[in-house]
């Protein structure tokens, strides 16, 4: 800490020892400052180039590895604003005698953004109407305005519901106010409390018992065993709505597919190839429609399936009644569905992706810095140019500039491919990856086609992302039965985010209704259907 000017000494030999002292003190800030931007850049560097190669059989050990290099970032950021902060509070106290420590080009700071309906409270910092010092009259010249975000910390509160009971003196009838319903038979937790247990487990990642830790820092003590109860019977509640959607999903012509692993408690088995004793892998499928890169009236949804296993026989069920387009990588459970019937007619096209070729190509260019996989990657980025161009624009139009923009890129890449296989050793990763689009040609041209396909099938890999999140901090499922609860909830709460919805407050708002609610109307309370009710709610008022 800098010495004070009142109390600093007037022997000469110890003002120099102070300031010698002050210009190593700066020199050792400027250094670690220099050191801490270093170690910053380094670090996003490195999670950049990881998040390039989130593909193969390895993309699990990049994902922990993604997740440990995003948390030191985010420690040594934390450090850079402490170290930040210091010098502010320092220059402070100094009144601008001192020299502030140079600290670099200054740290960009996101502005937090806030929904309209967002809740303010305004202070007026008024200095009256007669002036301190002569008590004259004041007259308005204007204001300052200044914003400060606060949090409303969250809290608990128990509602009683009191139905007195009545009889009546002429008839002797008993009258009395009939019980509300419940989100849950005979569970005390509100809809709003189970939609926050809900969102904060499947869509925050916090798992049961640390928010028992955090109900009961704020006076509840709330067992495991109970909030576990309350999410099984809330996801049961919200089923007939998720049967729904995934009903509503299936019946689009288009769909977006992909697939994660998640352990699941196995009490009988075995360890087996590196696996723990006890615990087996099942998958989590995701299906998504999404038809807003072209302008489509269906809103957007995504359903999850849980299996047991990675068995072609799981999306071969889940998409029984499925016929149009599926976008997915060449996983061979895939590949049945994509063989023609009895008549010769195919009921599912296969559509490639082109980011999942372009990393197999990145991969290569990275570890070996082959001119080769270079070249691939500057033919395969012209399409990418070309789609962003026409992304929002209605299907047909597209087509046309597809047919007219990306149709020869695709047809020299395809010839550049085979050249270049004649030329080079036929093993290693660079003609894998060529022979990989060699042997799908048709369905990596298939978005040529059809305005409504996409170039990729980036959408169910971002779909997928909370389960590879979420399995971090949860671990595993209980069981088979809890994967297909993780695959319920999930289905609904994505489902809302990509209406547009605060998915708490959505759940919160269903699980008060749907109890009561018509079965025949039950639509009325999907995700889409609720975010237009409430638009047309909030324009009325």
């Amino acid at each position: 800490m800098q010495q004070q000017p009142d109390v600093l000494p007037d022997d000469p030999a110890a003002l120099k020892a102070i300031i010698l002292a002050q210009r190593e003190e700066m020199a050792r800030a400027r250094a670690s400052a220099l050191a801490f931007e270093a170690l910053v850049q380094a670090l996003r560097i490195q999670i950049a180039r990881l998040r390039r190669q989130r593909f193969g059989p390895s993309s699990e050990r990049i994902d922990r590895e993604l997740e440990q290099l995003q948390l030191t970032l985010e420690d040594v950021e934390v450090a850079i604003a402490a170290n930040d902060a210091s010098g502010e509070h320092s220059d402070a106290r100094d009144a601008g005698e001192e020299p502030a420590l140079p600290r670099g080009e200054p740290r960009r700071r996101g502005k937090p953004r806030l929904r309209d309906d967002a809740p303010r409270e305004r202070i007026v910092l008024d200095p009256g109407d007669h002036c301190p010092d002569c008590g004259g009259p004041l007259r308005l010249l204007g204001e300052d305005l200044s914003e400060v975000l606060e949090f409303v910390a969250a809290k608990l509160k128990v509602i009683e519901t009191r139905r007195p009971k009545k009889s009546c003196r002429l008839c002797e009838r008993i009258v009395q106010e009939p019980a509300p319903p419940r989100p849950i038979r005979r569970g005390m937790a509100g809809p709003a409390l189970l939609a926050h247990v809900l969102v904060s487990k499947f869509d925050d990642h916090l798992p049961l018992y640390r928010q028992g830790e955090i109900f009961a820092r704020m006076g509840a003590d709330i067992p495991r065993s109970t909030l576990i109860d309350w999410c099984g019977q809330a996801v049961a509640t919200l089923r007939p709505l998720t049967d729904l959607i995934r009903a509503e999903v299936m019946r689009s012509d288009r769909l977006h597919a992909d697939d994660t692993p998640i352990r699941v408690l196995d009490p009988g088995r075995r360890a087996v190839e590196g696996k723990p004793r006890g615990v087996k892998e099942g998958r989590i499928w995701v299906y998504l429609r999404d038809d807003r890169p072209w302008g489509g009236s269906d809103p957007p949804a995504v359903t999850y399936f849980f299996s047991p296993d990675r068995k072609g026989e799981h999306p071969q069920a889940h998409l029984a009644g499925f016929e149009g387009v599926l976008q997915a990588d060449a996983y061979g459970g895939f590949r049945k569905l994509y063989e023609p019937g009895a008549e010769g007619h195919r009921r599912i096209r296969e559509a490639a992706c082109w980011a999942h070729l372009r990393r197999a190509f990145h991969d290569v260019w990275k570890s070996t810095g082959s001119p080769i996989a270079f070249e691939a990657l500057e033919r395969i980025g012209v399409l990418y140019d070309i789609e962003r161009e026409i992304t929002g624009r209605p299907a047909e139009e597209r087509r046309r500039i597809r047919q007219e923009r990306s149709r020869g890129p695709v047809e020299a890449f395809q010839a550049w491919c085979e050249d270049r296989l004649r030329r080079i050793p036929g093993k290693g990763d660079l003609p894998t990856a060529m022979r990989y689009f060699l042997k799908r040609v048709e369905a990596f041209s298939l978005f040529l086609e059809d305005g409504h396909v996409a170039i990729d099938n980036n959408p169910a890999e971002r779909a997928i992302r909370p389960i590879s999140v979420g399995r971090k901090n949860y671990l595993f499922a209980g069981s088979d039965a809890g994967g297909a609860v993780i695959a319920d909830a999930m289905t609904i709460i994505e489902t809302a985010k990509l209406s547009g919805l605060d998915p708490e407050a959505y759940l919160a708002a269903i699980l008060d209704r749907i109890g009561d609610h018509l079965i025949t109307r039950l639509h009325e309370l999907l995700p889409w259907n609720w975010a237009s009710s409430e638009a047309l709610r909030a324009q009325v008022a």
